[in-house]
């Protein structure tokens, strides 16, 4: 482990030289890739020199506990020893889960798309909750918010939305959001009282980079609709042809973007969402083809898979990938997810930590 600290530091280093060079000072694409790759090292380099700091302790107390002739400083080194040998196994134990291969995008923003399922009315409903679940953590995390393109539903709430969250660590946190999500309620529109149970998929994606030379779209493989939007920006967005469809013709994928008065920047965010669901989707055929792919117990991220279910009447959330039960869904749907997420960070570096 010690060689591959070693290694780490000297990158560091290295990064460091490199973000004071003036080719880098010149290029914010390297500078902004370098920074990134150092927010991910620097915690690890860190730990390390405390690591190395307690290692040497450890070597200097059995040096007086084997070599003096002081009886009290024996006594005493003695007394260190434990508490040493504990913040040694402790460290290791973080540097390992630290050492995990991560994904590079963690660190980096991510899209979000939400559509109601099963459900009918009901289900709109749930995914204008989950929108606003999620919108209240994303501002309790000093994070922001762009809405691509949305489609409401006709008693509230959506029949899809897409959004792009920008902050530190906004797909690390997220990405377990993807699957089906269910709700166990009584409907707004239920007049018996009776219970229904309703869905909405989550799809979350990392942003690629525009410096990300493994997603590449040809212009001859997109197919470009101009039409004119219904929405924002009074009536002229109805008057001029501003909104953009594109369909990246060797997959299939569609994406709109409607939500800017200008083209231009609606073909900006189409374009950015296509990019994020070909890696999407290249990521995915990628797995499938791992006969040892790791079938960790946070789920596979998987649209398509029942992650969470909301019990209203039992004030319940349960996640179960991990079998986690919390009692407190007004919380919950008031943005309070970090317990959630942390136990499902958790979760996910154990099971690295056994794959690795």
């Amino acid at each position: 482990m010690l060689d591959q600290l070693e290694k780490i530091e000297a990158r560091l280093q290295e990064i460091d030289h490199l973000l004071l060079s003036p080719d880098t000072l010149s290029n914010q694409d390297v500078s902004r890739s370098l920074n990134k790759e150092r927010r991910v090292i620097e915690p690890i380099v860190q730990k390390t020199s405390l690591y190395r700091k307690v290692l040497a302790d450890i070597e200097g107390n059995k040096e007086i506990i084997f070599n003096s002739g002081e009886p009290e400083l024996r006594d005493m080194a003695k007394a260190e020893m434990s508490d040493l040998e504990s913040q040694r196994d402790q460290l290791e134990s973080e540097l390992k889960f630290l050492l995990i291969p991560k994904d590079p995008h963690d660190i980096g923003d991510c899209i979000m798309e939400i559509r109601a399922g099963t459900g009918g009315d009901e289900a709109g409903i749930f995914a204008g909750d989950l929108f606003g679940m999620y919108r209240y953590f994303i501002e309790k995390q000093g994070w922001s918010i762009e809405v691509i393109d949305l489609t409401e539903a006709n008693q509230g709430g959506f029949k899809e939305i897409i959004f792009e969250v920008k902050g530190d660590g906004a797909f690390g946190k997220l990405k377990f959001e993807s699957g089906v999500h269910r709700v166990q309620r009584v409907p707004k529109t239920e007049t018996q009282g009776r219970v229904h149970t309703s869905a909405a998929s989550v799809a979350v994606l990392p942003i690629i980079e525009e410096v990300d030379k493994d997603i590449v779209i040809h212009a001859n493989d997109l197919r470009v609709d101009i039409y004119r939007s219904g929405g924002k920006g009074g009536q002229n967005v109805n008057k001029v042809e501003t909104a953009v469809r594109l369909t990246h013709l060797p997959t299939g994928i569609v994406v709109q973007c409607q939500e800017e008065r200008s083209q231009l920047k609606n073909r900006e965010k189409a374009m950015k969402v296509l990019k994020s669901r070909l890696y999407e989707k290249r990521k995915q055929e990628q797995d499938a083809k791992i006969a040892s792919q790791r079938k960790s117990m946070v789920g596979s991220g998987d649209r398509s898979e029942k992650i969470r279910t909301y019990n209203f009447p039992q004030n319940r959330l349960t996640d179960h990938r991990i079998g986690l039960t919390i009692y407190d869904l007004e919380g919950v749907m008031g943005g309070k997810l970090d317990d959630v997420i942390e136990k499902l960070q958790l979760a996910e570096n154990e099971e690295l930590l056994k794959a690795s």
